[in-house]
């Protein structure tokens, strides 16, 4: 395994390390504007939500690592502590990109990349009428990390409205995670990007509380067969199934063949019996799962 002192690194090195191992990182296309009234319009990958209520996102505009000079979002909320936070899609992906072009200040980005100006309803900053969703903010902190280059500065924004496209919604009125069609930042030019086919769900043990890997055989914690994630399945059940169900499983036809064809072959038999839990893992059957191994 290599092993990185952070401080034997330069800023450049680490950098592409870090942006590389934290991902994917969520997209900000943060709007903002100054006391002239000059709007800003650019993209932050070190950037996500923080607290419920308060509803919080924190984003950083981080100083540039090639001459240590601040962004224009930065100066811009410290003069007019408001901005909307922008969420990039798909279709708006490559127009953002273009958006964090370098361009002087008081150059509008909105019309370098082909966005439209949609004025907001309780901050000055507009939003970006493309995005599936716009959230104005008023920004309560500003916290500097550092003078050097690369050093971050944490914008708090307290989200105030939510505006939602009502295209990205199910039946039920909430956002449907496939319609968002999200993309998210990698490390150097690469992106990813959330479709139907990359979703998967993993069940979240909030009211129930897991057996745990620990509590499992150590043939079914050392199997050959079984993943790290199968046994977390298997260790997030909420109980043993009893003696007398693991015998009545014993002797359904697939697990009796099993056993009629291993005998005295003890290995063989285990390895058959862990795949056999495999696959009624991947067929959403986890308690025939963990009775299949604990045969």
């Amino acid at each position: 395994m290599l092993t990185i002192n952070t401080s034997d690194l330069s800023p450049v090195q680490l950098q592409n390390y870090l942006q590389y191992a934290i991902a994917p990182r969520p997209i900000c296309f943060a709007t903002t504007i100054d006391q002239a009234g000059n709007i800003n319009l650019s993209p932050f990958s070190f950037f996500n939500m923080f607290s419920t209520n308060p509803p919080i996102c924190i984003f950083s505009p981080a100083r540039r690592v090639r001459d240590n000079t601040t962004k224009h979002t930065l100066e811009n909320i410290l003069e007019v502590k408001e901005c909307v936070i922008n969420i990039v899609n798909y279709p708006m992906v490559q127009q953002t990109s273009l958006a964090s072009t370098e361009y002087a200040k008081g150059i509008n980005e909105f019309e370098k990349a082909g966005f439209t100006m949609l004025p907001s309803q309780l901050v000055r900053p507009p939003r970006v009428a493309e995005a599936p969703v716009q959230m104005e903010c008023i920004v309560t902190e500003v916290v500097h990390l550092g003078e050097n280059p690369g050093a971050g500065n944490l914008v708090l924004a307290e989200i105030k409205l939510i505006h939602i496209k009502e295209e990205i919604l199910d039946q039920e009125g909430k956002i449907d995670q496939a319609k968002i069609d999200l993309v998210a930042r990698l490390g150097g030019d690469w992106y990813c990007r959330v479709t139907p086919e990359n979703l998967f769900k993993v069940a979240k043990p909030l009211s129930t509380l897991g057996i745990g890997v620990d509590s499992l055989p150590s043939g079914v914690r050392n199997s050959t067969v079984l993943t790290g994630n199968d046994l977390g399945r298997l260790g997030n059940v909420e109980q043993f199934p009893t003696d007398e169900e693991i015998d009545d499983f014993r002797n359904t036809s697939g697990v009796k063949d099993i056993f009629d064809a291993t005998i005295g072959d003890a290995n063989n038999r285990e390895r058959e019996l862990h795949e056999l839990g495999k696959q009624l893992l991947a067929q959403e059957k986890v308690m025939d799962a963990l009775k299949a191994v604990l045969l």
